[in-house]
């Protein structure tokens, strides 16, 4: 499918060119601005998957990979605070009614931005934020560890357990309130211009008409497994751009190899996902496999453990072409690509920041099996 012409990514490519590659090296250094959002709202991104009767594009998965791509190439940093939207989008599509009718049309039109604070969950059993009833509404208690945007993001989608073992997304305004502190922003060896602070939350109250989805955790787990599999369209785009300081000889063998990886990734991304893992989709997010068909069987013969695997196997593969391509870009550098200024030491840098970007322990794993030497292959689930 040819996407060059489709009006999204040609305004994708377009803020990348007139506003986000231009200012890339001082943002990684300063931080994402205000006005860098306000652009990304203006452009219609924010609504590229959301619904169309709710004033989003509703384009399919292949259109928000390419523009996934073209953003992170870009600035990896502006990528990362509006890629967040993307998840509570798709998760009031499928969520509760009153939420619903009063959140999703400005988040598809892009009015609001939101960021996520629900990857905790996957540290289960634990609890790093645990919900309960308190009158109408919920309680949260505990500790978000990562949140991006801060300062940018309108509201967020904030998820945590309860003592039945469910879980509970809630939107709550993305400020400082009885029951929420943030920290100082977090220095970080890559992206700290995304604005990334912890929360603590002691109380926060939230009414009932905030809740989006409440179900348990296994159900939501299974969905959020089939994004945690998949390959981010952000390493596609970043080893792209770290390839366009290249010359076209160098370039060409990891482009090739890059290439072939794209083409594999994004047709597993579109394959069914096995009906033992797949019968709740849950909270799958917005740039990977649960953004796909919805098919209630593997293909013949397919297990799901064969499934994992192979989708487990490219993603390693990929972040060993993104390591060789951002290292590449640093050679051919040379001296210079230790400034600062340099194109090339932020792409190797924000290259690290994907090789952990939504990793869980079967992920994990299965990546240090890969740089072993021994096929990135997964048993059962690990926790």
């Amino acid at each position: 499918m040819d996407l060059t012409s489709h009006p999204l990514v040609v305004r994708a490519r377009r803020l990348a060119t007139d506003l986000l590659v231009p200012e890339a090296e001082r943002i990684d250094q300063e931080g994402v601005p205000a006005s860098h959002i306000e652009a990304v709202k203006r452009s219609g991104l924010l609504g590229v998957a959301a619904p169309a009767e709710y004033g989003g594009a509703g384009a399919p998965p292949a259109v928000l990979r390419e523009t996934a791509e073209i953003l992170a190439g870009a600035c990896c940093a502006t990528w990362f605070v509006q890629t967040q939207h993307h998840t509570p989008v798709q998760t009031l599509a499928r969520g509760e009614r009153a939420v619903r009718e009063r959140l999703l049309g400005p988040l598809s039109r892009g009015e609001l931005l939101s960021g996520v604070a629900y990857a905790h969950l996957r540290s289960y059993p634990r609890r790093p934020v645990r919900v309960r009833r308190e009158g109408t509404g919920w309680r949260f208690d505990g500790t978000v560890p990562w949140y991006t945007g801060w300062g940018l993001n309108d509201v967020m989608l904030l998820a945590g357990v309860t003592d039945s073992d469910e879980v509970l997304f809630a939107f709550a305004e993305a400020r400082e309130q009885p029951g929420l502190r943030a920290s100082a922003p977090m220095r970080l060896a890559a992206l700290t211009a995304a604005r990334t602070v912890s929360l603590e939350l002691d109380g926060l109250w939230l009414p009932a008409e905030a809740v989006a989805l409440h179900t348990p955790y296994d159900r939501w787990a299974a969905g959020d497994r089939v994004k945690t599999l998949a390959t981010s369209p952000a390493v596609f785009g970043v080893a792209e751009a770290a390839l366009s300081l290249l010359d076209d000889e160098a370039a060409a063998p990891l482009r090739s190899c890059l290439s072939g990886l794209r083409e594999r990734a994004y047709a597993l991304a579109d394959a069914p996902v096995p009906q033992a893992r797949g019968e709740e989709r849950g909270v799958a997010g917005a740039e990977g496999a649960g953004h796909g068909p919805t098919a209630r069987g593997a293909a013949a013969g397919e297990g799901v453990d064969d499934w994992a695997a192979q989708r487990l196997a490219v993603r390693a593969e990929a972040y060993d072409v993104l390591r060789a391509a951002t290292t590449a870009a640093v050679v051919a550098g040379g001296g210079r690509a230790m400034a600062l200024t340099s194109r090339a030491q932020r792409l190797a840098r924000e290259g690290l920041f994907l090789l952990v970007q939504g990793q869980t322990a079967e992920s994990r794993a299965a990546h240090l099996r890969a740089l072993g030497g021994a096929p990135a292959t997964t048993g059962e689930q690990e926790r």
